[in-house]
């Protein structure tokens, strides 16, 4: 486990950094459609260029190492034949990432070097804080696997449909408005990673085993109560999230990078809410104190 952890760690840590590199490079990008002499437009469409390869040659090896467990994890699900959360992720990326490399190379149309970048940054980090979750939580009580089993569904459901969801939009955008197309198809799929669903319970259950251990007390009932109700209010508040982005996303008004970074808040809040109960501040229940004497 300690393994598993240092290399999501360093693999985290890596694409924080090409994140950073990638989003610098695309600056000029940004640029390009303000009014400037033409001379300087020239000069600038020239440092685009040279900026978007050197994007390309950065984000390969984030896709190909530090998005690895992506790949290992689609590949897996699709031989069971099972969609899980790594299949959209997956398409995601490839997504965003393959029309970007074929603009580049022709140097024409938009690249997503910066949303790419950012999704597989944002999306390792929530994976990191799940799976410090699911150590900390330590062995679960038998009772805890009917939360599993509600975020597992959940979580299976939501993939299903957004892929789907994605699918449709996009040919609508793709016949409608081509040049929209890819983003807002990006956009969906960047939002179906269920990475807040997937970590919702794992993280009501380190909580607790964290309060446990500072409070020192027997009484688990009302701390099994905060946990179930933190449990609901993260599997059901990530959800809504979704399902109020998820049309702002459809109509074209999320860009891709708006959408990973949504993704991140999403489970930043998870974390926060979770954290909350640690410290015995949840809703509810007083928190517990520990035994006199």
């Amino acid at each position: 486990m300690r393994r598993a952890r240092r290399h999501m760690l360093a693999r985290t840590g890596l694409a924080w950094l090409i994140m950073m590199q990638v989003m610098m490079l695309a600056f000029p990008g940004y640029l390009r459609h303000a009014a400037r002499p033409a001379d300087s437009q020239q000069a600038l469409e020239q440092a685009i260029v040279l900026m978007n390869w050197l994007s390309l040659v950065l984000c390969v090896p984030l896709i190909l190492y530090c998005a690895w467990p992506v790949w290992r994890g689609a590949a897996r699900g699709l031989a069971r034949g099972r969609v899980g959360m790594d299949v959209p992720v997956a398409l995601g990326i490839l997504a965003a990432f393959i029309p970007s490399a074929i603009a580049t190379w022709r140097d024409a149309g938009e690249v997503y070097f910066d949303s790419v970048s950012m999704f597989v940054a944002f999306l390792l980090s929530a994976r990191f804080l799940e799976l410090c979750a699911r150590q900390a939580a330590g062995e679960h009580r038998p009772d805890d696997a009917v939360l599993l089993r509600l975020a597992d569904r959940l979580a299976f459901r939501f993939v299903c449909i957004q892929i789907l969801l994605a699918a449709a939009v996009g040919l609508y955008w793709w016949q409608a408005r081509p040049d929209h197309a890819v983003a807002v198809t990006v956009a969906l799929l960047v939002m179906s990673c269920p990475c807040a669903l997937s970590m919702s319970v794992p993280a009501a259950l380190a909580a607790r085993r964290a309060a446990a251990l500072r409070e020192a007390s027997g009484a688990a009932g009302p701390a099994d109560r905060a946990m179930r109700r933190v449990a609901r209010q993260n599997l059901y508040g990530s959800l809504a999230w979704h399902v109020l982005m998820t049309p702002l996303a459809a109509f074209g008004w999320v860009q891709p990078w708006l959408a990973a970074i949504t993704m991140l808040v999403s489970s930043l809040a998870v974390a926060a809410n979770a954290w909350r109960l640690a410290r015995g501040v949840p809703d509810g229940p007083p928190r517990l104190a520990a035994n006199p004497g």
